[in-house]
């Protein structure tokens, strides 16, 4: 999609709200989906389409989980952190899967393949503790042993993004062998 035919989706999308403000999740839904990720200038120009300030535009974009504001692997991790999954072992699970992929949280692997992001919540409190894989469902109650197998298999199936490439500054030591 180019950007000529971007502006007229989003448009679209404009048409079934009463105001124009309210279009912007949707639109960095759609941002996302196409673009893999929303840039700065991904979100500038939404901003400008919505007629919004750029700032309200990266203020919801930052704050929630489903956004991401720079690159990530082919395979997301998100683990909760909030106070139900830590009391429940989310912090050896961290720290579990920091080790196995040789990467901190906020960190995607050399090779694009994996990213760790802890999030604030999940929403599933009474199942800690919760790793969402990508947008699939929720894995809850996560054990250790759990965890080390999916990772296994994670590492075994999960390939690198087409065309990825990691700024220097980014560039960290690769996946250990599980």
């Amino acid at each position: 999609m180019n950007r000529e035919q971007f502006k007229h989706e989003v448009e679209e999308i404009c048409r079934i709200y009463p105001i124009r403000r309210s279009a912007l999740m949707p639109a960095l839904h759609l941002a996302q989906q196409e673009y893999g990720y929303l840039s700065t200038q991904i979100m500038q120009e939404v901003a400008d389409i919505l007629e919004l300030p750029p700032v309200q535009v990266y203020e919801v974009a930052s704050f929630y989980s489903l956004y991401h504001t720079r690159p990530i692997g082919s395979c997301h991790l998100q683990l909760c952190t909030n106070v139900s999954c830590m009391l429940a072992n989310a912090e050896k699970l961290m720290n579990e899967i920091k080790q196995t992929l040789a990467i901190e949280q906020e960190q995607t692997t050399p090779d694009g393949r994996f990213t760790l992001s802890a999030v604030e919540c999940l929403g599933a409190c009474d199942k800690a503790p919760v790793l969402q894989v990508n947008n699939d469902p929720y894995i809850e109650q996560l054990s250790e042993p759990q965890l080390r197998q999916l990772l296994a298999q994670l590492i075994e199936h999960t390939q690198a993004p087409a065309g990825w490439h990691q700024s220097e500054a980014d560039k960290i030591i690769k996946v250990r062998n599980v």
